[in-house]
């Protein structure tokens, strides 16, 4: 079996990839590389934008030694077909309907033989941290991503659920109600910035600059224990009802974990929770790993009746 799989993270304005050994489940150090996307770019612009991050990595292996590359992509996305479904969306327009397979096959000069597959990028995350990371000595898992969205995934023995009576519709929980809208817009970036811009009429440009203000500030400061408080009451009953034995933290806002997880964590205990709460291991590397497992034919068996529903 081909050993190296080509691992890929395409986040809102980034895309960074390295070589997976598959077999020992390690990146190859030296094969890391990324860059910046302008997801409102044309069609060609984001691929070449993409094409030169995938060279760089590409360059450190023969094209008949890759066992194939696997894709954390976030959605709307056709993550059975590899086709955008990017339609009214506020990121990558212009990829809406492309085969993304198919597409860079041709810029990157790979026979079209060799596999493309394709996950979300949460849940890529998810199996990440389930397979070498914080998760790795439990059975169930749930993951979050804390940053400009609010990801999410359950894992149960290494592979995502995505349906059933203890995860919600999907197998994440952005979408659903929470408070006056939708979790997603209570636990992104942009909470942070309308919440601190309503306590102090001060417009920033992410949590960071709230959290640098927190030592200083107690309007800062009580923003990010209204923050675990209500991320507590939000997940605490999916935690629960899913059996959850740890909770994985990622994404940006994990650096001010120490402002708003105490909150957090006291709120799951109130709510008889006994999930442990661990911040990602892996960090930047767990979608990578997440994505470059599906190239792992015993893996992908287990996974790939799952990945249309996603």
């Amino acid at each position: 079996m081909k050993r190296y799989a080509l691992g890929i993270d395409v986040g809102g304005s980034h895309i960074s990839c390295a070589l997976v050994d598959i077999q020992k489940g390690k990146i190859l150090e030296g094969t890391r590389s990324q860059g910046e996307v302008d997801n409102k770019a044309n069609k060609e612009a984001i691929l070449r934008s993409w094409i030169d991050v995938l060279k760089v990595t590409l360059k450190a292996i023969n094209k008949e030694d890759l066992a194939g590359i696997g894709f954390g992509m976030p959605g709307p996305f056709a993550y059975e077909t590899g086709i955008g479904r990017f339609e009214m969306v506020d990121k990558y327009e212009s990829l809406n309907g492309i085969d993304i397979g198919i597409k860079l096959k041709e810029l990157l000069n790979l026979d079209i033989s060799i596999p493309f597959r394709f996950m979300n990028d949460a849940s890529a995350f998810a199996v990440g941290e389930a397979w070498l990371g914080s998760a790795a000595d439990v059975d169930k898992s749930v993951s979050i991503t804390l940053g400009t969205g609010f990801g999410s995934a359950f894992i149960d023995s290494g592979v995502p659920v995505v349906e059933g009576n203890y995860v919600p519709k999907m197998g994440c929980v952005w979408h659903l109600p929470y408070k006056n809208g939708i979790a997603d817009d209570a636990f992104s970036t942009r909470w942070f910035i309308n919440r601190y811009m309503e306590e102090t009429g001060v417009m920033v440009s992410g949590a960071r600059s709230i959290a640098e203000a927190a030592p200083e500030c107690s309007k800062a400061a009580g923003i990010f224990e209204q923050y675990g408080n209500n991320m507590g009451e939000f997940l605490g009953p999916w935690l629960k009802k899913f059996d959850a034995k740890i909770l994985v933290i990622g994404g940006n806002v994990t650096r001010a974990y120490h402002l708003f997880g105490p909150a957090f964590e006291k709120v799951l205990k109130t709510q008889g929770v006994d999930t442990k709460v661990k911040l990602s291991k892996l960090k930047e590397d767990a979608a990578i790993i997440g994505s470059a497992r599906m190239l792992d034919m015993e893996y992908w068996n287990l996974i790939k009746s799952t990945i249309p529903k996603m």
